[in-house]
């Protein structure tokens, strides 16, 4: 899935935020199994958290039309206890939903887990017995999976957090993740000045004022702080949320190349 959400997504951009019905049937199909048709694909979208939604000609994106101040951002924090999903879990989940500036919902679970090395244990401060008789890895997911709905996933570093729960997801039935992504660490070093961008050191000199670190959901309202930190610098011309997105991975280049556009049209 994650090619139809890359290509869709560039179709997308290509057109202006809508594609008709024989140009998301063409890039669909590319990917699809004897056992699946267009209609089942776009629900499979829709239900990754994919923000696709049908036009009165086919079909649009939901974020190349949605106001950035206007969007919901799921920020999360996971701790685990190792660094390969592949043979680690995740055994804490914290994430907030952000809209337009206000935090409108929260999720925090530890995760049942039979093994914690003594390092995890030193770094974050959860024991063994916290996991005991906690939600196990499905119920969790499961949980974090209907709480992120079609939300923007951000997360402070979020190659980490997106890559192991993308593989935790689909290990336990719940597909891949198909939100669009935004990491702070980007987008921060595009919006202000830091000698370091690592989340604890953000939370001492922006004075965020979060104690425990290493902690998911602590982890997750510093992480969205910092993006409302983010916020306040934004250039005028970065209006929708695609256009967050991609302001958010722009080069140097291509930030002077939008604006000097954006001065000549006006």
């Amino acid at each position: 899935m994650q090619k139809v959400f890359e290509e869709l997504t560039v179709a997308f951009r290509r057109a202006g935020g809508e594609i008709s019905y024989a140009a998301f049937d063409r890039i669909v199909r590319k990917h699809a199994t004897l056992f699946e048709d267009s209609d089942t694909i776009f629900l499979l979208l829709q239900a990754s958290g994919y923000p696709i939604e049908e036009s009165l000609t086919g079909y649009r994106l939901k974020t190349c039309f949605t106001p950035w101040r206007e969007q919901e951002y799921c920020i999360v924090d996971i701790e685990t206890n190792g660094a390969k999903p592949g043979r680690s879990q995740v055994i804490e989940i914290g994430a907030v939903m952000l809209k337009e500036g206000k935090i409108v919902d929260r999720l925090e679970s530890f995760v049942a887990c039979a093994y914690l090395p003594e390092h995890i244990v030193k770094l974050t401060g959860i024991e063994p017995s916290d996991l005991a008789e906690a939600p196990s890895r499905k119920e969790a997911l499961t949980a974090l999976r209907n709480f992120m709905g079609d939300a923007v996933f951000v997360a402070h570093n979020a190659g980490f957090d997106h890559s192991f729960l993308n593989a935790s997801f689909q290990r336990f039935g719940l597909g891949p993740i198909g939100n669009p992504v935004l990491c702070t660490i980007d987008l921060a070093r595009r919006t202000f000045e830091s000698e370091r961008y690592g989340l604890a050191y953000l939370n001492e000199s922006l004075g965020l004022g979060m104690q425990a670190h290493h902690r998911a959901y602590n982890d997750a309202l510093a992480t969205s702080k910092v993006l409302l930190k983010s916020f306040e610098t934004l250039p005028e011309n970065v209006r929708t949320t695609d256009e967050l997105l991609q302001f958010a991975k722009s080069s140097r280049k291509e930030r002077k190349a939008v604006q000097k556009a954006a001065s000549g049209r006006r």
